[in-house]
């Protein structure tokens, strides 16, 4: 159904396409009887995916990346079209509205879109206020998709001062949250990622872990990378997961590279993502989970379009997968045929 549909959505801009489905998305969940149709088209239940990692316990391998969701308001229609966590975010402190538009490309040709969207978001506040929303609609036995928090810092935020950033949102979706994702690899605010620096990037990592305790509860912090970053600075990322103790890396977010790209998009400013960054987010896993010997989890997303795709992450190394540029190029069925194939090589 979304294939057929496809053609037309890209004759239009890309963003306001987003905005244009995800709230029709949003519609057909509450008609009655949409959720139960959501689940029956596109869900693929089956004890056998269910994975527990980092303490925590994933119905299935498959999850929403960071950048589709950014405001936490489509938590439940995720969940029915089969993903088995969501992240939100990226969020900050403050609402602020990104970079100028446009500010997302498609490049079909190379199955690709750049975007600087520049974290445009409503804040830590509503963010963290529609996931307690999304807990107490829940009934009585209804089991909570697993939520992580993707954060960032303001854009007027200097990076001497981007500790404080993080720390408000840490505190504020602490009590919402099941796990954290510090976010220092975006290409769309600037200085941000000098950020992933390691002395800079310890500082960050050890503060949050120094809060990282309410009445007993601690939640797992992931760090996003880029997948820029040299052999010699992914030794760095695999000695701050050890240092820092936190519990992951999500390898990776977008690229500044444009090798190899043909369509006219192809000189945007921004962050790459789809089939240019398969190859390269692929290698970025297997390079980290040999040099730390697979002592920490990682999540793999770039450039997962197919069930192959995600299965090559998986067997280097990954623990759980995520989607963004491939679910918009492949629709919600993405989802099933990963999860299908985890099952047919069981």
């Amino acid at each position: 159904m979304y294939q057929l549909l496809k053609p037309l959505l890209f004759q239009f801009d890309p963003e306001n396409v987003h905005y244009f489905v995800t709230r029709n998305l949003r519609r057909f969940n509450r008609f009655p009887g949409g959720a139960t149709l959501s689940k029956a088209l596109w869900g693929v239940e089956d004890k056998r995916l269910e994975r527990e990692v980092f303490g925590l316990k994933f119905k299935n391998p498959v999850g929403l990346a960071a950048g589709f969701d950014k405001n936490a308001e489509l938590i439940s229609e995720m969940g029915n079209l089969g993903f088995g966590f969501v992240e939100v975010g990226t969020v900050t402190p403050l609402p602020q509205p990104g970079n100028d538009k446009p500010r997302m490309f498609r490049l079909p040709e190379d199955e690709a879109l750049i975007n600087r969207m520049g974290f445009n978001n409503h804040g830590v506040d509503v963010a963290a206020e529609r996931i307690a929303a999304y807990r107490k609609s829940l009934k009585p036995g209804q089991q909570a998709i697993i939520i992580g928090g993707n954060i960032g810092k303001n854009k007027i935020t200097p990076n001497e001062d981007a500790v404080s950033d993080y720390i408000k949102c840490f505190d504020r979706l602490f009590d919402v949250v099941d796990y954290f994702v510090v976010n220092v690899s975006s290409p769309n605010t600037p200085g941000l990622r000098a950020l992933q620096e390691k002395e800079p990037l310890m500082h960050i990592l050890n503060t949050l872990q120094q809060r990282n305790h309410k009445d007993g509860i601690s939640r797992p912090i992931l760090l996003k990378i880029a997948p820029d970053l040299t052999n010699e600075q992914l030794d760095d990322i695999a000695d701050i997961v050890k240092q820092t103790g936190i519990a992951g890396i999500i390898a990776t977010n977008t690229t500044i590279s444009r090798e190899g790209l043909t369509s006219k998009h192809k000189s945007e400013t921004g962050g790459l993502s789809g089939i240019p960054l398969t190859k390269r987010s692929t290698e970025v896993i297997r390079y980290l989970y040999k040099v730390s010997k697979g002592s920490f989890p990682i999540i793999g997303v770039g450039g997962i379009h197919s069930a192959e795709d995600a299965m090559d992450k998986i067997a280097a190394g990954a623990s759980l997968v995520q989607l963004y540029t491939g679910f918009i190029y492949e629709g919600p069925a993405l989802i099933g045929r990963i999860n299908k194939e985890i099952l047919n090589r069981k």
